[in-house]
């Protein structure tokens, strides 16, 4: 919920199940005060994140700020549980982060296990094709191909700035991966369809849900899948020497990018 002297604090406690809610909350400054200047980040200043922690809901949402520093969003949750918000933003003159905190939707709620994995998702009349693995540690290759009807989509729409979003879950714990797809529209190299490219790093071996965003045809959809990340040989941990020590993570993508 904290980070570099940043807070995420939500304002809104009571949520109920299948009901609009004006959700609210603030992000505090290293002054105590409510932030209210914000960067531009893929053509928003804040990016709300709001999943169950079943990861079987997803929603991305970007709410509206008041010139007092609060942010506000109609969300919907479709059933008791909980649930997780993820506010990823830059404020103004500082480094990009992302701050979570859990929701709590009260009434009767049964546990459901992770969604099997699997390499190809529909959704509304779309099929979503994922290739490549996930390797902790290192840069992976995400290649998502969008067909209709059995045919390629070429002419994708841009969408904040981009053909698709991609946002990356650890089952278990949720830590978060928000990852950006190579090139941009309008760059004279990146086509709009039917295949978008995705490079993404996560710490450890383990199951994964990515949710990916892509806008067609005036509206945007989500494919959800589930993928598990697995050390290869090379990388499998060996026995040290007396006083030798293991090399350093990379660091690459601290800040949750």
């Amino acid at each position: 919920m904290a980070q570099s002297g940043y807070t995420l604090t939500p304002l809104t406690t009571g949520v109920r199940p299948d009901a609009a809610t004006d959700f609210r909350f603030t992000v505090t400054g290293p002054d105590g005060r409510p932030v209210t200047d914000y960067q531009v980040e893929h053509e928003k200043r804040l990016h709300l994140i709001v999943v169950s922690r079943d990861l079987r809901h997803f929603q991305h949402l970007h709410p509206a700020l008041t010139p007092d520093g609060m942010w506000s969003v109609k969300l919907t949750l479709p059933g008791a549980g909980a649930y997780r918000v993820f506010a990823d933003f830059a404020p103004a003159g500082g480094s990009a982060m992302t701050l979570g905190a859990d929701l709590l939707v009260a009434g009767d709620y049964e546990p459901k296990a992770l969604p099997a994995a699997t390499r190809t998702v529909d959704v509304d009349g779309y099929s979503v094709g994922l290739g490549g693995d996930l390797t902790p540690g290192r840069s992976s290759r995400l290649t998502l191909r969008v067909t209709k009807n059995g045919e390629p989509v070429t002419d994708l729409e841009p969408y904040l700035g981009a053909y698709g979003h991609l946002v990356a879950l650890r089952a278990g714990d949720l830590a978060y991966l928000h990852v950006h797809p190579d090139g941009a529209p309008g760059d004279g190299r990146t086509k709009p369809g039917p295949e978008i490219v995705f490079h993404a790093e996560v710490p450890s071996d383990g199951d994964y849900r990515l949710f990916l965003d892509f806008k067609h045809e005036g509206q945007v959809r989500t494919a959800g899948f589930t993928l598990r990340s697995t050390r290869t040989a090379a990388q499998t941990p060996t026995s040290l020497e007396p006083g030798t020590a293991a090399p350093e993570p990379s660091g690459h993508g601290d800040h949750g990018h």
